[in-house]
């Protein structure tokens, strides 16, 4: 409760007759009732302690369940992670598998493919030529042979590692033409090899000279030297060969294969390929230097007489004998890491045993399994060896499958012939199942038993946390009381917990642990359905007050959403700590409209006092909190005003239930209360016949003063009201009401808000602590507040402009040419010739913007916004004393400015509850910047608007720029047109230059980019707002219907580019300085009614001074309704059309058009008036001259 040691002796008695009073408090009190609305209070039921025994027992039960757990879930987590790595493991093979069987067979059969392939183009290009040339097989040298065998050797890998041979089938009859033939084509394919495989070992005659004879063949039995062929029958000489080598020329006559070095699976692919015309596959070793050999496969693929292989009559006239190792179809399967691979390749032909490379005869020959065995790691593959040597461990998940077959029908073959089919097995590793295992199963059960011990730690403790979850239980159901409390009186909150403890004993629940249960408002709000009887109650003397703010509606019409919030939030929430101190309890708001009653539910006899009481602390409140938020809510908010409405009576007041339950009061005193309020004058309270009666009784007549007019209230007629104010020695007062019929102002009488030093002392000390955001601002005047406002939105504005710059934001240097600077860009130019129709904008990375979103903002620096504000300061003192064209106005642009380019911010993608978007948020960057032209891109754009707004009436002569032309000064000499904005501009623009301002410049550009870009929009802003000019509003009509014009079909240009986009901002930024400059006129009618009056008196007042040729008020009327129509509602529409600035456009042309119905009816009287209030000012009137232009000239 507050100290009430006012020196107003009424007032001291009335806090004496509190102090003796009943005690009231929000949290009830201990007086008794016998109505409804019990006055105990609640008492939150307290946990009780476990006995001593039943604590011990407990703690051993716990510390077996945790044992038992840590064992059960240690041993489980083990098990789970071993079988999920084990699932890993096999999932990870059967994918390598499957893998490496499908690649190495598509390698495999890609390679077989292009072998045919070549084949069939050999005996066609042979048939070709012997047709050409009458000769036949075996006189054929294959041309380009190295390319081509080249060719097929890449399909696998670029290693060379394959060995081609040409063999052609030389019948005895041929051997000699053989001989010769041979003899005469190896020196030309000798040499084309060479040149093709940049062979360098040997030239072309060193390999002739290795070349043996033919038909000679190494014969075993003769230390391997060159034997002659002396059996009968076909041979196979070896002739053309890839690589080329020392080894071509040898002879392999087809009788006498045992005898030759060749394995004896050689023989039997030979055998195979002659008796079914189609190609065989088997294992062989392949040479890669002297003494060393690799595993590879043999493939036998023959060649016929003709381009066909199918038909059999074609004769088979060679054979194309390849090796190529099997590391070449298993390398590159995999990627690096996926090591452990085995694969077993296995033919259907058993291995037949050799000694010393030669056959034993038929009775000693041996046979076992064919396989070879490789692992595969990664990229890479690796010989093991030639018998099957994966880990039996892995047999079960083993995958076979066929990795050769040569379509050879078995049955058509002799007996004992075996078709060379070949099996891949897959198996995993030792060193694959290492790569899937972790460490995971005994970090888990490290981790289970270190919970174990932690929990075992909190279990010793038990007894502190048991008290420290009863204090958590207790404060938890203290904020249910306190969250209650805000919501219900302290009765009825004591109604509720009681009614909630009562249906818990109907349930038997006596557990004391239980009485923690929250209880819920929606458990309330859902009773009336159970049949319990509401809580609501008859009051017979309570005292209502109505509190409405004055200009609400017309001052958030010229402001953001979150701006209206702040200023509800403030003032109520100051209402609401006044209310606490003098036990009054808010009702609700409603709107603009805060209603509070004294005398309920704790009943009290001075209820109406206290209701009086703080009314009064209200006003005076209201107009602190206003001075101190026009520093950061802008012009105008200093004129709010509250007005206050009072009345006594009985009410009938309860919980209204369902959703979102509340007390709520209900009666004809309600109804009085706000008839009081709405009759009542700004900044003043009245009250009712019956509030003034209890006034009286408690011997406080001297603060009321009856109204001289009656107030009609429906439903009980004309009745007598009171205005409440309180008397002072050194001012007399005199009733409200003395007015004249143009509603003149009467003598203003002391209100209650001029209360005492002493009361204003005894406030809660919370306030103070609110106040000290505000420091500095008691004692500035309007001028210094809204210096202040404008200084902070150029502060946020040059803070996001350093967040953009980054590193080196912050630098004072002098820029080239600076001397010039003073005077614009130099070069003797006016600030006309300056003007250009398309301001080119930065252009941003957007990629770089969706990567790294909106940088932060950075702070400017003490002394930089030390500058600005001087800087702003002085501006304000150049605004000369006119009664439109002032600071105040200036500042009312900027406000409109500001709060279109926030919608430009706001309201892409839809507006929702207009949430407000912080210029570093991020959010929506390079949408936004598209949607606006690239406007919102730029922070030192909006700047320049913003900083153009402030300047843009500079020294303004309060006259029109015609006017200047007939005047013929020296501005209009040096200026010719748009005198005052180029004046506004040079003016602000030149103490811009100043040396005192170096930080603030620094703070704003760099570069000469940003200077330029800079000055160019302070011009073309600034000159904007002469709309008188003919041929600037037609230039900016032209490009207009270029920018935004549309197509036959009616949909707007699609046009995307560079130019296109920044005319299109230009324009932007021009018609929302032009929309700023008059926003009055698109604002709420009281905003549009004040700001109408004060151009007219400042019209009229250059009449009267003789620098203006007729009186406007002759054609002010008509001349408003044209400015509408033809200047205002079509530009509110061009807003609209660009779809840049959202919901703003629609709000500025549904006030344009309410405010032009409005004048169309009020129009007239007002001018009547204007006349009549200039005529008091002025105790002498000029002649009244003829007609006069439309008023839209003087914008």
């Amino acid at each position: 409760m507050e100290n009430n040691s006012s020196t107003d002796p009424d007032f001291q008695s009335v806090a004496s007759k509190e102090s003796h009073s009943t005690p009231v408090s929000s949290g009830g009190g201990s007086a008794s009732r016998s109505d409804g609305f019990s006055q105990h209070a609640y008492s939150p039921p307290l946990v009780g302690k476990r006995e001593e025994t039943n604590v011990l027992r407990a703690r051993a039960l716990v510390a077996l369940i945790l044992l038992l757990a840590v064992s059960g879930v240690a041993t489980a987590a083990n098990l789970l992670v071993k079988k999920q790595e084990q699932d890993d493991f096999e999932n990870k093979f059967e994918k390598y598998a499957a893998q490496v069987v499908t690649v190495s067979r598509s390698k495999v059969d890609q390679f077989l493919d292009a072998l045919d392939s070549f084949a069939s183009s050999i005996g066609a290009a042979a048939a070709a030529e012997h047709a050409l040339v009458n000769t036949s097989w075996p006189f054929y040298s294959v041309p380009e042979w190295s390319i081509q065998a080249q060719k097929i050797a890449r399909i696998t890998s670029d290693n060379n590692s394959m060995i081609m041979t040409l063999i052609p089938i030389v019948e005895e009859d041929e051997r000699d033409q053989w001989r010769t033939f041979a003899a005469e084509q190896n020196p030309f394919w000798y040499q084309e090899s060479i040149e093709n495989e940049g062979y360098t070992d040997m030239t072309a005659q060193e390999l002739l000279n290795m070349t043996v004879p033919f038909v000679y063949f190494y014969d075993p039995g003769n230390n391997f030297y060159p034997s002659p062929v002396s059996r009968p029958g076909e041979v196979l000489p070896i002739f053309q060969t890839y690589p080329v080598g020392p080894i071509t020329g040898l002879p392999i006559p087809l009788g006498n294969l045992e005898a030759l070095l060749a394995s004896k699976q050689t023989e039997e692919l030979y055998r195979l390929t002659n008796a079914t015309r189609r190609p065989s596959v088997g294992f062989t070793q392949i040479p890669i230097k002297w003494g060393t050999t690799v595993q590879g496969c043999r493939i036998i693929q023959p060649v016929f007489d003709g381009a066909s292989t199918e038909s059999d009559k074609n004769e088979m006239v060679a054979l194309l004998a390849v090796s190529i190792p099997w590391l070449e179809f298993f390398n590159n399967l995999l990627v690096e890491g996926d090591d452990g691979i085995v694969v077993v390749l296995e033919s259907a032909c058993p291995q037949s045993l050799e000694l010393n490379g030669i056959f034993l005869d038929k009775n000693q020959t041996v046979t076992e399994r064919n396989v070879i065995t490789y692992q595969i790691d990664g990229p890479n593959t690796v010989f093991l060896g030639e018998t099957d040597l994966h880990d039996p461990e892995y047999d079960a998940l083993a995958v076979s499958e066929i990795f050769l077959s040569l379509g050879i029908d078995q049955s058509s073959l002799p007996e004992g012939t075996c078709v060379p089919e070949l099996t891949l097995h897959v198996y995993p590793s030792k060193k694959l199942e290492r790569s899937s295992q972790t460490d995971n199963s005994t970090i888990y059960t490290v981790v289970v038993v270190v919970i174990f011990v932690f929990t075992t730690l909190v279990f010793l403790l038990y007894d502190f946390f048991v008290g420290r979850r009863q204090r958590a239980a207790l404060d938890r159901i203290a904020k249910q009381d306190r969250i209650v409390s805000d919501v219900f009186p302290a009765a009825i909150r004591n109604r509720l917990f009681e009614n909630h403890q009562a249906k818990k004993k109907m349930r038997n629940e006596s557990d004391l642990l239980e009485d923690d249960e929250p209880f819920g408002l929606d458990d309330f709000g859902r009773s009336s359905r159970n049949g319990s009887a509401p809580l609501a109650d008859l009051f017979p003397s309570v005292t209502v007050v109505f509190a409405d703010l004055v200009g609400f509606t017309a001052w958030s019409s010229a402001r953001e959403p979150h701006q209206v919030f702040i200023l509800l939030e403030t003032i109520y929430g100051a209402f609401d700590r006044i209310a606490y101190r003098h036990s009054v309890f808010k009702v609700e708001t409603v709107g603009d409209c805060y209603v509070a009653a004294a005398g309920l539910p704790e009943p009290t006899d001075d209820h109406g006092v206290v209701a009086c009481r703080f009314a009064r602390d209200c006003i005076k409140k209201l107009k602190d909190v206003t001075l101190k938020l026009e520093v950061s809510l802008g012009p105008d908010t200093s004129e709010l005003e509250v007005r206050i409405g009072i009345h006594s009576g009985q009410v009938t007041a309860g919980v209204l239930r369902g959703q979102r339950s509340r007390f709520q009061l209900f009666g004809d005193t309600m109804n009085k209360a706000a008839r009081m309020e709405s009759s009542g004058e700004p900044n003043r309270i009245q009250v009712s016949q019956v509030t003034a009666n209890l006034l009286a009784e408690a011997g406080l007549n001297r603060w009321i003063i009856p109204r001289s007019t009656k107030v009609f209230v429906k439903g009980k007629g004309e009745v007598q009201t009171y205005w409440l104010t309180k008397s002072s020695k050194s001012k007399t007062t005199k009733p409200r009401d003395v007015e004249t019929e143009l509603g003149t102002q009467e003598t203003e009488l002391e209100t209650l808000g001029e209360g005492s030093e002493s009361e204003e002392m005894s406030s809660d000390k919370t306030e103070k602590t609110e106040d000290e955001d505000f420091l500095g601002v008691e004692g500035m005047n309007k001028t210094e507040r809204l210096v202040e406002w404008n200084v902070e939105i150029l502060t946020s504005l040059l803070e996001q402009i350093l967040g953009c710059r980054g590193e080196g934001a912050y630098q004072i240097q002098t820029l080239s040419n600076d001397a010039k600077r003073k005077n614009g860009t130099g070069g003797g130019k006016t600030v006309l010739e300056e003007f250009t129709p398309i301001i080119h904008l930065k252009r941003f990375d957007t990629e770089e913007i969706k990567r790294r979103g909106r940088p932060k903002s950075m702070n400017i620096g003490d002394e930089a916004k030390s500058q600005l504000r001087n800087y702003i300061s002085s501006i304000s003192g150049m605004y000369p004393d006119n009664a439109f064209h002032n600071f105040e106005h200036a500042s009312h642009v900027t406000a409109s400015v500001k709060k279109l380019l926030a919608r430009i911010v706001n309201t892409h993608g839809g507006n929702g509850l207009g949430v407000h978007i912080p210029f570093d948020s991020g959010e929506d960057t390079v949408d936004l910047a598209g949607h606006s032209y690239g406007i919102t891109s730029d922070p030192l754009t909006q700047f320049a608007v913003v900083f153009s707004a402030v300047i843009h009436d500079v020294l303004h002569p309060g006259v029109p720029n015609t006017q200047l032309v007939k005047e013929n000064s020296r501005w209009a000499q040096l200026y010719k047109k748009s005198i005052a904005e180029q004046k506004s501009v040079d003016m602000a623009w030149d103490l811009l230059m100043e040396d005192d301002f170096a930080a603030l410049r620094a703070c704003i550009y760099q570069t000469e980019e940003d200077f330029q870009r800079f000055r160019q929009l302070v011009v073309n802003t600034v000159l904007a707002t002469d709309i008188v000019d003919k041929e600037l509003q037609a230039l900016r009509k032209a490009r207009w219907e270029t920018a935004f014009s549309k197509d036959e079909t009616g949909d707007a240009s699609n046009d995307t580019s560079v130019e296109s986009e920044d005319r299109k901002a230009t324009i932007v930024i021009e018609h929302l300085i032009q929309a700023s400059d008059v926003s009055h006129t698109m604002q709420h009618w009281h905003i549009y009614k004040k700001w109408n009056e004060r151009f007219f008196m400042e019209c009229y007042a250059a009449y009267k001074e003789g620098r203006a040729d007729s009186d406007p008020s002759q054609n002010w009327y008509k001349g408003e309704i044209g400015f509408f129509d033809y200047y205002i509602i079509p530009l509110a529409k061009k807003l609209q059309s660009c779809g840049v600035f959202g919901v703003s456009s629609d709000e500025y042309l549904n006030y344009a058009r309410a405010n032009r119905e409005e004048w169309v009816r009020e129009g007239e009287a007002l001018v009547r008036q204007y006349l009549l209030k200039f005529k008091e000012r002025n105790s002498k009137l000029a002649p009244a001259p003829e007609q006069a232009p439309s008023t839209s000239s003087l914008y």
